[in-house]
């Protein structure tokens, strides 16, 4: 081809990936939430786990700890902060132990205060209660409390505005020090619930950054620090672990792949243009997510391109297998066949994970499968015509005909890969330990410090259990109140005998209609409340027509209609009660918190005998049995792709007695590889899948290329060097992300790694091998 021509196809080629780099920057749509890893909810109580694992209010619960300060100043630091907190569209909720807070109502509304609290269940509002209430607040007024109470006195001389405070207050709060939470070993305490899912990290970032500037606004700040813990907090931690590690990983890799090239090839041109086909997979992959959905994981991009990793090696096969005596296009025609072969069976391989279900897996597939083909097309036909026309021949590099004569003098045993199958089941099926990893936690990058600290702050704090949860299920919203009401009773007694430690129902915050109408019933009329409270008022020195508010507001509470949880979830104590009521698929479900549950048996046993109406929902025990389900999807998947890709193979190469000397090495150099894992005693996870087929589709390369047996010298020392090159690439990447700090990056990366070295290995051991004659000295 010309010079100019050359040239001319460069900047088109230059010029398609900008435009495609700008289709994909402009309508890609990154996304953070970690669900999209889980398997779509088949039942309504998926669904409903499914949206508690990522937004519940136990995942969206933040607890802090301000330190280093004298406690006058952790006192004055945790009221500005829970202030400002506040006022931040970013948290729902947020407490200190400040009891005005907690009860804050829309004016509006403050006369229902009378149909919330069970104040007047037991005894009546008259005159004998009234007096026991004035007396008190006399007392009270003489106290260092009398700024707070001076204000509530006139609408709430029986403080049901406090009573709220009290029972809103999370049921084992920690000990209040001038009204908030304050620990000797871990300073002021606060909880502040975010807008954002807890598996969100993206918007959790942003949250906690909003929370560390609010506290760094604080005047007269000091010494004091601020610690931050919970699941939102968490996953902000392993996403920008992750980051780092694969940042880090990913500048050592890409200056060794690059040094690796030069020294392979010793062209700086054709380094520069074997990235191009590389490139041209990766954008292709991200146009297809953004055509298909718009949207894309983090987590599959990361994903994508490690698996996008064995299209690096058709550039190298191009580079590799030509002779200094042919062109770049001819002698990418003569390997075409192999490597149409080899991309077609890599785009089965990767195919199946769409099968799974999972929007993750099936986001991988998308990204892989369209990446491999783009980068295998634009291998054979844009890449060839702008290589150099002169190269020097990959046969003559110093070392590789003494290493060929080597290889080719190992001994191939008939019956090594039989005994290799032997040991490989036998380790399989003896290992000790379990076969899957379903802990998540296991997989988890945080360190162990923050994990104590965490318990520990969660004990300070008496807050909920983020494993379990009781579901109360009914057909509306007001029946779930009830219910709520009804297995209250049962709750404080399982409390009592050591079962947990506290239990929050939705009706802690709002009673059902029955109950608020019976509230009504027993609040006395304006005249007799007025002739009450002269009665109560006898004697004692306030001033006549102080308690007006008090009377307008009980003669408002006996006629409001019953208050629901639309117009309650409006109000700032409302946010808690939302994220405890939820309506899906024409159910109402109620969801309560639970403290410190010691005996999570005797608590499913007495949810199983209220008659289907409640059930102890355990999210560790129920997502791992859903993932397992799934994961035999995804295996039954694989096998479907597996037979394909063995149907592939064999209609490719023509007959099943050359395909077999290519899926038989490959099939069991995966079995050695998985064998190797379990005597290692590491149970298997979706990302060793993930894993093990990578694996299996570079180890597919090997094989087909090692397959192809010759009378040339010269050409078999060209396909074993494109052979090392591409392992040693292989191994440059995984190798590094098997000493990586991160479990899943770890994971994956070893499993490659392992991987590679068995199908290398057996790729050249099981090929077909003539011994060629010693040439000629």
């Amino acid at each position: 081809m010309r010079p100019r021509t050359r040239g001319l196809l460069l900047v088109l080629w230059l010029a398609a990936l900008a435009a495609l780099g700008v289709f994909v920057v402009t309508g890609l749509r990154v996304e953070t939430d970690l669900r999209a890893f889980l398997p779509p909810p088949r039942t309504p109580v998926q669904r409903l786990l499914l949206d508690q694992i990522g937004k519940g209010p136990g995942s969206r619960l933040l607890l802090l700890a301000i330190r280093g300060a004298p406690a006058t100043d952790l006192t004055r630091l945790s009221r500005g902060l829970a202030a400002a907190l506040a006022r931040d569209p970013r948290f729902v909720l947020v407490a200190d132990g400040d009891a005005n807070a907690l009860a804050t109502l829309d004016p509006a509304l403050l006369p229902y205060r009378y149909l919330l609290t069970p104040g007047f269940d037991t005894q009546p509002l008259d005159a004998i209660t009234l007096r026991a209430a004035l007396e008190q607040r006399l007392a009270d007024l003489g106290s260092p409390a009398a700024s707070l109470l001076e204000p509530l006195l006139p609408g709430d001389p029986t403080l049901e505005t406090l009573a709220l405070a009290r029972r809103w207050a999370p049921p084992r709060a920690p000990a209040l020090h001038d009204g908030v939470w304050l620990s000797p070993r871990h300073g002021a305490l606060l909880v502040a619930q975010t807008r954002a899912p807890g598996f969100d990290p993206a918007a959790q970032a942003i949250a906690l950054a909003a929370l560390r500037a609010h506290f760094a606004a604080l005047p007269q700040r000091g010494a004091a620090r601020l610690e931050v813990s919970g699941p939102g907090y968490f996953s902000v931690v392993v996403d920008r672990a992750v980051r780092r590690s694969a940042d880090r990983i990913g500048a050592l890799t890409t200056l060794g792949f690059v040094l690796l090239l030069l020294a392979a090839y010793r062209s700086v041109p054709s380094l520069l243009l074997g990235a191009l086909p590389v490139a041209t997979g990766a954008l292709a992959g991200l146009a297809a997510l953004v055509l298909i959905d718009g949207g894309a994981h983090g987590i599959t991009l990361a994903f994508g391109f490690t698996l996008l990793g064995v299209a690096q090696e058709y550039p190298i096969r191009v580079l590799s297998h030509r002779s200094a005596t042919e062109t770049a296009t001819a002698s990418v025609r003569a390997l075409w066949p192999l490597l149409r072969t080899a991309i077609a069976s890599t785009a089965i391989a990767y195919a199946a994970f769409y099968a799974s279900g999972v929007p993750g897996l099936q986001q991988l597939a998308v990204f892989a499968v369209a990446g491999v083909l783009a980068a295998g097309l634009a291998t054979r036909w844009l890449l060839p015509p702008l290589l150099p026309a002169r190269v020097r021949d990959a046969a003559d590099t110093p070392g590789l005909a003494w290493l060929a004569a080597r290889f080719d003098a190992l001994p191939r045993p008939r019956a090594l890969p039989a005994l290799l199958l032997l040991a490989a089941l036998t380790a399989i099926a003896l290992a000790p330990g379990p076969f899957w990893q379903n802990d998540l936690g296991a997989l988890t990058p945080v360190p162990p410090a923050l994990l104590a600290r965490d318990a520990a702050l969660r004990r300070a704090l008496g807050a909920p259990d983020v494993r379990y949860q009781l579901l109360l299920q009914a057909p509306t919203a007001d029946a779930v109140l009830a219910l709520s009401e009804q297995v209250t009773p049962a709750l404080r007694d399982l409390e009592r005998r050591g079962v947990l430690g506290a239990a929050e129902l939705p009706s802690r915050y709002l009673p059902s209609r029955g109950v608020q109408r019976a509230r009504q019933a027993r609040l006395p009329d304006r005249a007799a409340l007025t002739a009450d409270l002269a009665v109560a008022e006898h004697g004692l020195p306030f001033r006549p027509g102080l308690f007006a508010p008090f009377i307008r507001d009980v003669e408002r509470a006996r006629a409001l209609p019953p208050l629901t949880p639309a117009v309650f979830e409006r109000t700032p104590p409302g946010a808690r009660l939302a994220s405890m009521l939820v309506h899906q698929d024409g159910r109402w479900y109620g969801l309560g918190a639970l403290v410190d549950v010691r005996d999570p048996q005797a608590l499913a046993h007495w949810a199983a005998a209220q008659g289907g109406r409640v059930r102890l929902l355990d999210l560790k025990a129920t997502s791992e049995q859903w993932l397992a389900a799934y994961r035999t999807r995804i295996l039954e998947a694989l096998a479907g792709s597996a037979l394909l890709l063995a149907l592939a193979v064999t209609l490719a190469l023509h007959g099943p007695r050359r395909a077999w000397h290519v899926l038989a090495p490959m099939t069991l150099a995966t079995l050695l590889a998985l064998a190797t894992l379990r005597v290692a005693g590491i149970g298997l996870t979706l990302f060793h899948l993930v894993a093990l087929i990578l694996a299996a589709g570079l180890g597919l390369h090997y094989a087909l290329f090692f397959e192809r047996d010759s009378d040339d010298r010269a050409e078999r020392r060209r396909t074993l060097h494109a052979t090392l090159v591409c392992v040693a690439a292989a191994l440059l990447v995984f190798g590094s992300l098997a000493v990586s700090g991160i479990p899943v990056l770890r994971a994956i990366g070893l499993t490659v790694a392992l991987g590679v070295g068995y199908h290398f290995a057996l790729s050249l051991l099981m090929a077909p091998h003539r011994r060629l004659p010693e040439p000629d000295r």
